[in-house]
Order: C-alpha cells, then structure tokens, then sequence
C-alpha cells in the first residue's frame, strides 16, 4: 500500500486513485473524539448521517432515511423508515443501529452531540427497518441535528462501550478508545494509515447509493480510492498541486497562491460561498457599549467593502446579518444595513447624525457647520464625560491576518470620528478567556469560519440566559422579547413558522448590534481537471461527500 501513498498522481488516476492534500493527520478516528477538521475530512467518507445537505440548496434530504419522518403531535414521535444499507464489513444496517447511538450518547453525554439528543425520551426499533423517536418536548433541531447524526454500528462499538461503562471516567474512557478500522455505511473504508504520511481509503463495495440516482446524481464511488497526503503546510500543499503530485487540495488557498495557480489550464479554481460569520462584537454590561446609539454609529463608520476588498483581496462577501447569505432559507436580507452604499463621507455624516441625537458631543466635531467632514477631536458623552480610551482585542497577524488587520481599520476609521479606540492583538486562548471567561473587555474581533446551517446559534448567541461566565452570549445582549421569541423558535416543529421567527431575530439583533457582522470569505479550492472530473460544488466548497461519491478518472 506504501505504493499508493507514494505514486505519482498521473499513475494514481490511471489506477482510480484519487489523491487528497490536506495539511495535518487525523486527531483520531474515534468518531466522538474527533473534532477538528483533518479528522472530520477522513471520517466523513467513512460513516454517514440518516439526512444530508443536497448541493444545490443545501435543503436536507434522506441519505440513510428512506423518507422523510412521520411526525404524530399528539403522542410527540417521529417515526422512520431506513433504507436496506450494509456496513463496510458486509452485515445489515438496522434500526438497532440507530438505537444504539442515540442511546450511547444519551448516556455517556458525547460532547457537540448530546444537545441534540437530550431531549429525546426513548429511541425505538419498531422493526429492522423503521425507528420511532419519542420526543420529551418540541424541538426543532431534531430535524436539522439529530437526524444528521453520524451513525456507528453496533455490533463494533457494543463491547467498547461496555468497557468503558465499568471505568470511573465512562466518558473519557469511551473517548480515548482507538478505532483502528472504523465500521461504516460511506462509500469509502480505511485500508491503510501511515501516520505522518498518508491514510489510504478504499472503495466501499457494500455502499447501499453505488448505482442509484440520488438528487440526479447518478452515485458512485467510480474511483478506487482516496489517498490523503499530509504535507504539514500550504506551500508544500500548493506546490504539488502545480506538479500534479495532488489532484485535489482539500483545504481553502489563501488569494496569495492564487497567481501560481491561474495560469493553468490543468488546475481548476473552484470559489464557494460559505457559512461563516467574522464580526466585530461590543461588551454591553458597561460603558460607553451599553448605548445602542453609538454601536449603530459605529456599524455605521465601518467601511466592510473596503475591508473585502483590500484585506480579503476581494475573495469573501460583506455581511449584514449574523446569518450569512450562503445560508438561503433561514437569511433575512431586510434587516438594517448600516452604511450601505454610502461613500466615506456619507458615512461619517450619517455617524455624526446618530451620535450628535443621542447627546454626544466633540472639540471638534467630524462635520463642520458647512457640512464638511472634518477629523474630528475629544468625542464626550451625553453626559458630558470623556470618552476613555477603549480597546478593540483581535487574535494575533500570525493567527489570523484577516481579523488584525480589520482591527487596525476599525481603530482607525473610529479615531476620524473623535473615538479613543485603540485595536491591540492578544494571543487567541488568552482572547478567548477574557471575553468569553472573564467579561473583561470592550470590544472583539471573533468569527467563526463554519457555522451550522440550523440558527439554533439565534438563541445560544444573545439570549440572556447565555450571559453568563463561558456562555456563548459574550457580548452580553440581554431582551425579554428576544428571549422569548428565541424559545419559541427553537421548539418551532413547523420548518415555515420557524423561518420567519428567525427573520424577525434578526432584525432584532441588527437593530440593537451587539454584533457588527464584517466579512465571510469565500473558500478557494484547486483540482487538476486533467486526470479527474465531475466535481460537486455547494455551499463550503467541493470537498463533499457528493464530489467523492460522482467524480471519475478521466
């Protein structure tokens, strides 16, 4: 197999062999260990969910589900027919399967995956093929979490979960047990994993999709496998995509790579919208952030194309809300767009506007009595204080450029306005803790580079009940209507109803800004067209499961 992980690209293809650059080894092949993404890039080839995004919407639709469930609202179940699939080592995936994983992480609390079960009372295999559901409550992520799920086989995983029950630690116990050869229904299988190196999947025979039409793809795998080469940085990475050592770098290029690459007409660049959120978050528990006045002057002074443009040399999109456009069905584009398509002036203007009715006053104000902007001096507030010096914490340049550099604007646009903001970088962990910890701060520059496609995040991110030490509502966002109408979405068992209850948080949220939405980037990923086609591209790219499920040797 060393041959695989070692022969050169043009060789692999002939053989059907599919090589993946990625820039890091697998934490673990401990499915409910792993959490970062090299681990995920391998796992998600291997086990699968009952429900999966489908390219062109990113609408969910059955994949180990034979349909879509049956809900009964008077006795609060859902029931649910599987497809007839097999395992990779050859035997039935049943509903026993799924009951069993539900069941396990109930019990052992699995972290990122025991909130989407806890509120389920009892999973039930009603036959081999059919699973009832037995809610406790209303819950709307059971349609869009739960049954998107990775599933584990049983018969693999009854006897390590056996073991770990005994120990005094279940959990860590459960979640330090190696997984040499993970069992799954994917369309791919481990063969081989030569740490450091390569890991080596094989085509999985028994795939239950290979032959059938699935959203009009008709599904593989047509390769034989997929070798991932770990190369540790960038440079090495898109280097052997130039030579053709790689057919795919599963990882986004940064726009610095991207003169190397345009020029050929082997590599193909792929740009994708994506699912994330880079915002600049204010601290509302004090001074002078707790006025909702000077955050929407604020959001208002902030030049967000200027940043894409130059920062993100044009390679990612200005948001406006927290949800971000990529996200289709639950994106509210009518929410308050503070600045706009206005001009730099125009914007220090409507600034000044919004302040100056709120009682701010300066030495010397950013418009003149002419109408002129002017830098301005010495910003007071409505009481006539001083506006003290505030910081603005970014993670590091050598962490993320992107996030510093967008500090060092911000500070620079708020300082012509008067404002005393100094932007100062902090190492991320020590970011983190004083903002999501300790409350000890101003104002922030965090993001988050893929959020799930469910805004359950609506409630995590500014309900009161979050605001808390390590809570997720660091910005400290605190409204009885809010809360409520966040409560009631997440319980929303109606797609429809809970839709527009999340189009009306957002013009909440947006009116009160706690947060400034920035920036998303886009992700640019590279595949040489000469040896493979039949890339899928969707929302976060085309490393998904449908590319490798279609693409084919040339």
């Amino acid at each position: 197999m060393v041959l695989f992980g070692l022969a050169p690209a043009s060789q692999a293809a002939s053989n059907g062999m599919l090589k993946v650059g990625v820039l890091e080894d697998p934490k673990s092949l401990n499915l409910w260990l792993a959490s970062d993404a090299w681990s995920n890039r391998v796992l998600s080839m291997i086990y699968e969910p009952l429900f999966v995004r489908e390219p062109k919407d990113s609408k969910l639709v059955p994949w180990l589900a034979a349909g879509e469930p049956v809900y009964d609202a008077s006795k609060m179940t859902y029931t649910l027919k599987l497809r007839p699939a097999k395992w990779s080592d050859g035997t039935d995936f049943t509903a026993e399967d799924v009951v069993f994983t539900g069941k396990v992480i109930k019990e052992f609390k699995i972290p990122r995956q025991s909130s989407k079960w806890s509120f389920i009372e009892d999973i039930v295999a009603v036959d081999k093929h059919t699973v009832r559901f037995e809610l406790k409550r209303p819950k709307a992520v059971f349609l869009t979490r739960t049954l998107t799920t990775p599933i584990v086989q049983k018969k693999q995983w009854e006897k390590l979960v056996a073991k770990a029950r005994k120990s005094e630690k279940p959990l860590s116990a459960l979640l330090r047990q190696a997984v040499d050869h993970p069992v799954g229904t994917g369309p791919f299988m481990l063969e081989q994993w030569k740490k450091g190196v390569f890991v080596y999947l094989k085509a999985n025979p028994h795939f239950f999709a290979k032959g059938q039409t699935m959203e009009g793809y008709k599904m593989g795998p047509y390769i034989k496998g997929i070798i991932f080469r770990v190369f540790g940085t960038a440079d090495a990475a898109v280097l052997a995509l130039r030579k053709g050592s790689i057919d795919f770098y599963w990882n986004s290029i940064q726009p610095g790579y991207l003169d190397q690459l345009k020029g050929d007409s082997d590599i193909k660049l792929f740009v994708s919208k994506k699912s994330g959120l880079y915002y600049l978050g204010f601290n509302l528990r004090k001074a002078p952030f707790d006025d909702m006045a000077l955050r929407q002057a604020v959001a208002t002074i902030i030049d967000k194309e200027f940043i894409v443009k130059r920062i993100l040399q044009g390679y990612g999109e200005v948001l406006h809300s927290v949800i971000p456009p990529g996200n289709t069905f639950y994106y509210n584009p009518d929410v308050p767009k503070y600045g706009h398509g206005m001009n730099h002036d125009q914007r220090v203007k409507k600034a000044y506007e919004i302040l100056k009715a709120a009682g701010y006053t300066w030495e010397v104000p950013p418009v003149n009595a002419q109408g002129q902007v002017q830098k301005a001096k010495d910003i007071r507030l409505p009481g006539g204080d001083p506006m003290k010096e505030f910081v603005i914490l970014t993670p590091p340049a050598d962490y993320d450029p992107h996030r510093a550099m967008s500090g060092q604007l911000i500070q620079e646009w708020l300082r012509a306005m008067g404002m005393p903001a100094v932007s100062r970088p902090m190492a991320f962990g020590a970011l983190i803790q004083k903002v999501k910890g300790q409350h000890d701060f101003d104002c922030f520059i965090l993001g988050y580079g893929k959020l799930s496609l469910d805004p359950g995040y609506m409630r995590s991110f500014f309900h009161s009940a979050m605001n808390k030490a390590n809570g997720w509502n660091m910005s400290g966002y605190e409204s009885a209507a809010y809360d409520a109408l966040a409560t009631e979405s997440n319980n929303a068992m109606d797609p429809n109803l809970r839709r527009k209850m999340i189009m009306e948080l957002q013009k909440i949220v947006m009116t009160a800004v706690p947060y400034v939405p920035l920036y998303n980037p886009t992700i640019i990923e590279g595949v040489r067209v000469d040896r493979f086609t039949g890339w899928v591209q969707m929302l976060d790219g085309v490393g998904n499961i449908w590319s490798f499920c279609v693409v084919k040797a040339k």
